[in-house]
């Protein structure tokens, strides 16, 4: 942040959309996705019936490294998250390999999804007597995931985005699927009490099987990142990032036991083999079968659940995945092509190509245990360095953060959490060399490319400051604060004139605010590159406003609508009276007096005062 002399203040913002269900619901949503349809099958005979300690353990792993998310989030609720803390808290190289490896790590993730739904859709191919060119099962598979991937990267570029109500409509019904299959299950294994010698032996693997499913179902559990990642649209983040990490992590972790439960308790095998081993050949169509097997409409509603939960996992990763290369190549770490924006469809374009490869390539020439081993590892070492960061982070701030959350037992249960995920991403090794080299490859590229590239890109890069401060100090009270909304230069005199004029008169305080308005689909970080216009705009604004000698501080927000920025700003600000341009009557039926307008009347308990800005005349100075 920049100073000067003048004296007012320009102050950048990110607006606050989303409550605390809105954000419980996007972490429950990431985690009761692909993992626990795709992957639990493939667990299950690996560990047997101690796949429901498996789950368990790696909730309490999970719910460490979740503390670590809780406390950083609500200290540094920036959008980012986890490579945003590990670039404040490790020197050197860390944060280049950090998003080095979550790029690859989400890219890897949204092959298994392809992979997953590839199994899944097969399935109903296969039940409907369909086979193209009676393709072998194992290629129908792999063509599937990459018909499915070139379709979501296609929506990706477009721009096409689910919207938060049909996200949350989508978790609801994954989770009611996932309930009566339990309840099925449970109500299956009491009718028939000998059931439960089918968890005998408990853990024919013995603790290398369980450490195994460990790490081959970790994945399932990292959803709750996505948490922190959307900080900055989080409303009161100190409070509800850290309620909202533990409350999706309650509604998950039980539910997962339980599916581990039933899964390995409720079927009822044609051969003699153990339960366990059954599920594991069925592998990523394990719980697609056992619901078949006592579960009303089980197979249906299975691959029904299992297909949402794909394509929406699909669908997240792929723009995860981007969006984190694409944030790389806008600060020098990758070349500028994976930052540049398609002009038409405003999508970082060459970023979603390069992931879309990456996705592609993993889904086509890996297995799909292998591809969910390599995505666990990545994850697992990601997790690792931001417990890491956090121990070095509340060294070197100290108590200049303010925290929403504290890690009880410091530094013990962070030190804990980089013990157990290194040693879970060792042991994988045991599991998946293939996914232990491929790991290593990825992370030797990242590092001679950052070596000889990307640390000396580092070292070029022009900072471009995103706010300016100048301030005056006013001796005098005030009684009210005045807020007017500023959109461009040409109705900028107007509305600011007549702002200046009410705030001279009540004795009050003038709020000038700007909005940088970013499609859906573009992240909020891409915003600050266009603040030095924004910050001249309000600059001009407080100019007039210094000519009549009020207290003023001008503000410049960035979000995706604009009444949700002048919402944030009334109800942080205590603003009394806010003034808003109008264009004329919108051609819109459903609309009063404009689309932003209404919203702000209906929102706020202010004085809303509206100036007709179309077709601008020279005035009287009266009010």
């Amino acid at each position: 942040m920049n100073k000067s002399g003048n004296g007012y203040e320009v102050k950048a913002k990110l607006s606050r959309d989303l409550k605390l269900f809105d954000i419980t619901m996007i972490g429950v949503g990431a985690m009761i996705g692909a993992g626990i349809f795709v992957l639990t099958g493939i667990a299950a005979g690996v560990a047997g019936p101690a796949l429901i300690i498996a789950f368990a353990l790696n909730g309490i792993m999970t719910l460490i490294t979740a503390m670590s998310y809780a406390e950083l989030g609500s200290a540094i609720p920036e959008a980012g998250g986890g490579y945003l803390w590990i670039k404040q808290g490790l020197p050197g190289s860390n944060a280049f390999m950090a998003g080095w490896m979550s790029w690859f790590g989400h890219a890897v993730a949204g092959s298994l999804y392809a992979l997953g739904f590839g199994a899944y859709f097969y399935l109903i191919l296969d039940s409907l007597d369909i086979n193209f060119l009676n393709i072998p099962e194992f290629y129908l598979k792999k063509i599937l995931a990459v018909i499915v991937a070139i379709i979501f990267l296609y929506i990706n570029y477009k721009g096409v985005s689910e919207t938060g109500k049909a996200e949350n409509i989508v978790t609801v019904s994954k989770i009611i699927i996932l309930a009566i299959y339990i309840i099925s299950g449970f109500v299956a294994i009491l009718k028939n009490p000998e059931y439960f010698n089918k968890f005998v032996p408990f853990a024919p693997k013995k603790i290398k099987g369980i450490i195994t499913a460990m790490g081959l179902t970790f994945i399932a559990f990292e959803g709750y990142e996505i948490i922190v990642q959307a900080g900055e649209e989080v409303k009161n983040p100190r409070k509800n990032i850290p309620k909202a990490v533990f409350f999706s992590l309650l509604i998950v972790i039980p539910i997962y036991i339980l599916v581990a439960f039933v899964t390995l308790g409720a079927v009822n095998p044609d051969t003699n083999q153990p339960t366990y081993l059954w599920l594991g050949k069925q592998a990523e169509l394990g719980v697609a079968k056992a619901a078949e097997q006592f579960m009303p409409l089980g197979l249906f509603l299975l691959l029904l659940g299992g297909l949402l939960s794909t394509i929406s996992a699909l669908n997240a990763t792929i723009f995860s995945s981007t969006r984190v290369s694409f944030a790389m190549g806008r600060d020098k770490n990758l070349p500028d092509v994976f930052s540049k924006i398609n002009p038409k469809t405003h999508t970082p374009h060459l970023a979603l190509i390069f992931s879309g490869i990456l996705i592609i390539f993993m889904a086509v020439a890996i297995p799909i245990e292998h591809v969910a081993a390599a995505a666990d590892i990545m994850f697992l070492l990601l997790f690792l360095q931001v417990n890491v960061a956090i121990i070095s982070i509340r060294k070197k701030y100290k108590d200049k953060l303010a925290y929403g959350f504290l890690i009880p037992f410091f530094p013990i249960l962070p030190i804990i959490g980089i013990i157990s995920q290194l040693a879970l991403a060792i042991f994988l090794f045991t599991y998946s060399p293939l996914a232990w080299y491929v790991t290593f490859g990825w992370l030797l590229v990242g590092f001679i490319i950052y070596k000889f590239y990307a640390s000396k890109r580092e070292m070029e890069k022009i900072t471009t400051p995103i706010a300016l401060t100048q301030k005056i100090i006013f001796e005098k009270k005030y009684d009210v604060n005045v807020m007017v909304a500023v959109a461009n230069k040409q109705t900028l005199n107007q509305l600011v004139e007549f702002a200046c004029k009410v705030t001279k008169f009540l004795n009050g305080k003038l709020y000038v605010l700007n909005v940088i308005k970013l499609p859906r689909q573009i992240p909020y970080s891409e915003g600050f590159s266009k603040i030095e216009q924004a910050s001249s705009l309000v600059k001009a604004g407080l100019d007039i406003a210094k000519k009549y000698n009020i207290p003023a501080e001008a503000l410049v927000r960035i979000a995706h609508s604009a009444y949700h920025s002048i919402i944030n700003t009334v109800n942080e600000k205590n603003i009394d009276y806010v003034i808003m341009g109008w264009r004329g009557k919108s051609k819109d039926p459903k609309t009063t007096i404009g689309k932003n307008i209404d919203k702000v009347i209906n929102y706020v308990n202010s004085n809303i005062i509206v100036i007709e800005t179309r077709k601008v005349k020279q005035k009287s100075n009266k009010i």
